[in-house]
Parts: structure tokens; sequence; C-alpha cells
């Protein structure tokens, strides 16, 4: 959940922790049990990932990038999408031959969207960003990690300020539900 580093390093780190969640779920031949909890270990990350991103990178993006609005607007929608997805897959029988085929879409979709974090946003911020400004983010980012929730809610605000002013509480219970069900722990 927390790597370290600045927030373009710590930001990375969780692209590459969710690559590899999905490579186990691409190598899996069959629903059950492993597969459910594969797909709530990648939802637990990428819904922090999401809430972290929406919380202080996002509002970064806008200070400190030309056209940062556009660009914050854009990836606000790819998490929107994704997490619409999340939501459908979170209550979905692993046998459901719906899974596979949103599973897909769900690879595909984060893939564009740490694919353009990666090639065009993170470049940009690294330049726009003091060194000192970038590790306070990553700071910030991992602690919001720690807080997030870990389910998906697309209804739930988006803004930042919302985001944080909801997400701790909602984080809270979302890590009992996951406490007492089990879920997250494989």
């Amino acid at each position: 959940m927390g790597h370290g580093g600045n927030v373009i390093e710590e930001l990375m780190a969780d692209h590459r922790e969710v690559q590899v969640i999905f490579g186990k779920i691409q190598e899996m031949t069959a629903g059950g049990q492993r597969l459910r909890d594969l797909v709530d270990e990648v939802t637990i990350e990428l819904v922090r990932h999401s809430v972290a991103e929406e919380q202080y990178l996002y509002p970064a993006v806008r200070e400190h990038l030309q056209g940062g609005d556009s660009l914050a607007d854009k990836e606000t929608e790819d998490h929107s999408r994704v997490e619409k997805i999340l939501k459908r897959l979170e209550n979905m029988d692993t046998d459901d031959a719906q899974m596979s085929p949103l599973l897909q879409q769900l690879m595909d979709e984060v893939a564009a969207h740490v694919q353009d974090e990666e090639t065009n946003l993170f470049p940009m911020l690294r330049r726009a960003c003091t060194p000192e400004q970038l590790d306070d983010l990553g700071d910030k980012i991992r602690r919001a990690k720690a807080m997030a929730p870990t389910r998906p809610h697309p209804s739930a605000p988006s803004t930042p300020a919302a985001s944080k002013l909801l997400a701790p509480g909602t984080g809270l219970v979302d890590r009992a539900r996951d406490f007492v069900t089990g879920r997250g722990e494989s």
C-alpha cells in the first residue's frame, strides 16, 4: 500500500502492483474463491489509489500544470469508469459469463490510464514541481491511501474537499466490513 518515495515513485509502484495482480488474474483458468480473492485485492488497491489521486494528485495537477483543469478532469473521468466496473465486479459470481469480459474491460481501462499518467502526466508534473513538492505529495498520497475506502463507491463525490471529508469515515466502515468478512486477507 505505501511504497515510499515521491508522488511519482509511489504511484508508479502502485501501478506495478496492480499489473502483477492482473497478471495473476490472466493466468487463472477458472473462477472460484482464488479469483474472488484476486478481484477483491485489485479492487482494494485501485480504490485506495484513486481516492488518494483525487485528494492530492489532481489538485496539484490543476495548480501546477498549464491546462491542469482539463487534465485532472480527464483523469477523474477515467477513475469514474473504473469504479463503475469495480462496483459491477464486487458482487458478481466468479463463474458468471460476464466476469471475464468485465475483467478484461477493467484491465484495458486501467492500462490506458496508467499509460497516460506515466507517459504524459507524470513527466509534466516532474518538470513543474520541485523535488520537495513531489516528496510532500508522496507523503500525502501514502496517508490518504491508509485512510481510504477499500470498496468502490461510484456515487460518492469525487471532489478533493468532499473526498477528504468522507473518505476516512467510509474507509473505516469498509475496513471493518473487510475484517468481519476476511476480504483482502489473501
